[in-house]
């Protein structure tokens, strides 16, 4: 299973930090790791993102008390954006009231141009948690999110019914302003924050989202999750994230499916190992036994004077592979079981076994003992 994230290390904060020092650290980060200060450096993009990932659960009060109390576990059902597969110029356009309007330098130009026509919409992701029996057969899981949608009342406009967003009198509609730097020595252009880039804004604002254009809406979906699939692979499920802006199609929502650890079995690859205790007996004079392998049984021999540790290979009782569809094996590792409370028939038995013991057929024993009386000789 992957290293999840601890959002306060990779934040630098302590855990009783404010929301302020969140924020703050936040836009530290990601100013020193943003990709258009460090072209083709993929550690600093994958630590840009990963700030973004922790900014975004612990700015939120609910997510945050969540994920304080029981971990990522906290989050499972909750969707949050896959700032995996966004770009480092949407993911400062989210949060640009962070930047002072846009983030300034970085990625401003591509945004800017982008706000002219439609919009595509942010990508979500959420988790489904599922069995290992449930990786052999494939499965078709109901999947609970929340995602913003466009406010009904207002179709996403923002405005109360009859009213039109008005050009905005701080940018004059351009949706963007210049700010003087060093002394006038140079200008820098940013969206404009009052705007957050668009050249118009809501005065008489719908009474339904207060302007905002959007609500959360809660959505259930049934996805099928192919069998053979990995604990932290993703479904896309095209479509289902939130909205574009002007009109822009809809994001997509990426699954994370979560394999739950067996009580039996342990998983490698396609392949499925079980550790099966045996008796010292049915390791001796060999055995044939029914063993569990996954949503099943299947029957095994033990060769006489099997060893612990020996393994014993069942071919295509693993799982299935995720793209091939031919399914790995199932391998068993004995484990010699020496009991530790005996009857008084079974100690007399083992002392009269030990009497007929003759060395000469035990090459290892013999071989351990020699060495033992040369070294102490």
């Amino acid at each position: 299973m992957p290293t999840q994230l601890d959002y306060y290390e990779v934040l630098g904060i302590a855990r009783d930090a404010s929301e302020a020092d969140v924020k703050r650290a936040y836009r530290k980060l990601a100013m020193k790791h943003h990709p258009d200060r460090n072209p083709g450096d993929a550690e600093a993009e994958a630590k840009f993102k990963e700030s973004a990932e922790a900014y975004e659960v612990l700015s939120d009060a609910n997510k945050r008390q969540m994920y304080d109390q029981y971990g990522h576990a906290g989050l499972k059902g909750t969707s949050g954006h896959d700032f995996s597969h966004m770009d480092a110029g949407d993911i400062f356009s989210m949060f640009e009231d962070i930047f002072g309007g846009g983030g300034g330098q970085f990625g401003g130009q591509r945004r800017r141009r982008g706000r002219q026509g439609p919009q595509r919409g942010y990508d979500l992701q959420t988790q489904a948690e599922i069995s290992l029996e449930d990786v052999a057969e494939g499965i078709e899981r109901e999947i609970e999110f929340t995602r913003q949608d466009l406010c009904e009342s207002c179709k996403g406009s923002g405005a109360a019914p009859g009213a039109e967003p008005i050009s905005c009198v701080s940018c004059g509609g351009a949706g963007q302003v210049a700010q003087s730097g060093l002394g006038g020595m140079f200008r820098m252009v940013t969206a404009c924050p009052a705007c957050n880039g668009e050249g118009k804004v809501v005065k008489d604002k719908c009474k339904t989202c207060v302007g905002d254009g959007r609500q959360p809406k809660k959505r259930v979906l049934n996805v099928k999750i192919p069998a053979g699939i990995h604990d932290g692979q993703a479904i896309r499920v095209p479509g289902e994230g939130e909205p574009g802006a002007k009109g822009g199609p809809h994001g997509d929502l990426h699954v994370v499916v979560r394999v739950k650890d067996h009580s039996l079995f342990t998983r490698e690859d396609d392949h499925l190992i079980l550790k099966m205790p045996i008796s010292f007996t049915q390791a001796a004079l060999g055995a044939t036994l029914d063993v569990p392998v996954i949503n099943g049984q299947h029957e095994v021999t033990i060769k006489p004077g099997s060893q612990h540790g020996d393994l014993i290979r069942a071919s295509g009782k693993g799982l299935p592979n995720l793209r091939g569809g031919r399914n790995g094996d199932l391998v068993i590792v004995l484990l010699i079981e020496v009991p530790t409370k005996l009857t008084g028939k079974q100690e007399d038995l083992l002392r009269e076994f030990a009497e007929t013991e003759d060395r000469d057929v035990m090459p290892h024993s013999q071989g351990f003992w020699d060495k033992i009386k040369s070294y102490i000789s």
